[in-house]
């Protein structure tokens, strides 16, 4: 088997790590330290600009957006108040709401950009109004006055990483099809970078596959594709970029006639996604607190607008850069691979799901054969 190298792109310094505790990740603000560039300061009384890019990823709607708003209310002694709205995967309609911020002038903007590039001008406006705009989730170019996200390539680094070793003796001579996101998300770069560092040597790649706004239809048609080219049994494992097209592929697997399922991977540890887990059909997924990240954005949005500077407690001060902008900002949250032996210790300790949320009837005795009940 071939050494494999890490290749992180424009990221310093990172800590890695594979747990981690909503103490031990706080982020603090204090009077020193980084420029206000917008020179904005306010007290309380603040709004908040929320831009989401869809509805289809499960965690937007029933996380982020319910925590961030809860932050900020609870930094702002119930003052402050989020201005939400969710691009519903349309381009064109996050530029539009875009704008619609800066002509409300809300106090700071939240963006979770579909496209990367486009947004830029976009950004641009809003550094022209003088509003602060927080990069969330995905690297936006442009402008940013901060980036708050999880550890992107260490994504992939754990995805491919729990391929290699379900595959074991095995994995050098195993077919593996890639299963990617939207190329035009710039987290799909990262997430299939550190893929890469993990699989390429260690297992036979057959086939890859960029998957247009992350559509689970679009990886079911492409794993369809596989199938035919590569032959389903031959097929070892699928790396899939997030949980939509984890089920999307397994989908594909048994319409083919698969009696068992090979590893699968996937990302956001969706409740369809823990509950294939549960019952075999998945793999694994890359849990990603939402809570640590939601809540720090909020910490950092609010910061922001009233003046004060940002400093990273237990990450230190990181940056990042994008293809416009140098030493960006930035707060990184480490992830965890969830498989069925630490769902417990995840999503359930964490409170992002409950045992009966989980073990409904169909997934019950499969529940109790691990334990979870």
């Amino acid at each position: 088997m071939k050494a494999r190298t890490t290749r992180r792109p424009a990221v310093r310094p990172l800590s890695i790590a594979l747990a981690v505790t909503v103490s031990a990740l706080s982020l603090t603000a204090c009077g020193g330290g980084s420029d206000d560039s917008t020179g904005v300061k306010k007290g309380n009384d603040i709004t908040v600009g929320l831009l989401l890019p869809d509805r289809d990823t499960a965690r937007f709607e029933k996380f982020d957006y319910p925590l961030i708003k809860e932050e900020v209310a609870s930094l702002t002694e119930n003052q402050g108040k989020v201005k939400y709205a969710n691009a519903e995967a349309s381009v064109s309609r996050q530029s539009k709401q875009f704008q619609q911020m800066i002509d409300d002038k809300v106090d700071v903007i939240l963006v979770d950009a579909l496209n990367s590039k486009t947004i830029a001008s976009d950004v641009q406006k809003a550094k022209d109004a003088g509003i602060p705009v927080i990069a969330y989730d995905r690297l936006a170019e442009g402008p940013i006055d901060a980036y708050v996200s999880h550890d992107n390539e260490l994504v992939g680094q754990v995805q491919g990483r729990a391929i290699v070793g379900e595959l074991g003796d095995k994995a050098e001579k195993s077919k593996v099809v890639m299963m990617n996101g939207d190329p035009a998300d710039p987290n799909t770069a990262r997430f299939k970078d550190g893929a890469l560092s993990e699989l390429q040597g260690a297992v036979d790649i057959v086939q890859q596959y960029d998957t247009k706004e992350w559509k689970p239809s679009i990886a079911k048609a492409n794993m369809k594709k596989a199938i035919q080219s590569v032959g389903l049994n031959n097929i070892a494992a699928v790396y899939s970029a997030n949980d939509g097209m984890a089920g999307a592929v397994i989908e594909a697997l048994k319409e083919a006639g698969a009696t068992r399922i090979p590893p699968v991977t996937g990302q956001d540890a969706n409740l369809d996604a823990v509950q294939r887990i549960v019952s075999g059909e998945q793999y694994m997924t890359v849990y990603k607190s939402f809570l640590l990240e939601a809540t720090n954005a909020a910490k950092i949005a609010v910061a922001k607008v009233q003046g004060r500077s940002i400093e990273f407690a237990a990450l230190t001060r990181e940056t990042v850069d994008s293809p416009t902008e140098k030493a960006i900002p930035a707060m990184l949250v480490p992830v965890v691979a969830l498989t069925k032996d630490n769902i417990k210790e995840t999503v359930i300790t964490d409170g992002v799901y409950t045992v009966k949320d989980i073990c409904a009837p169909k997934y019950k005795a499969d529940c109790e054969a691990i334990g979870l009940d």
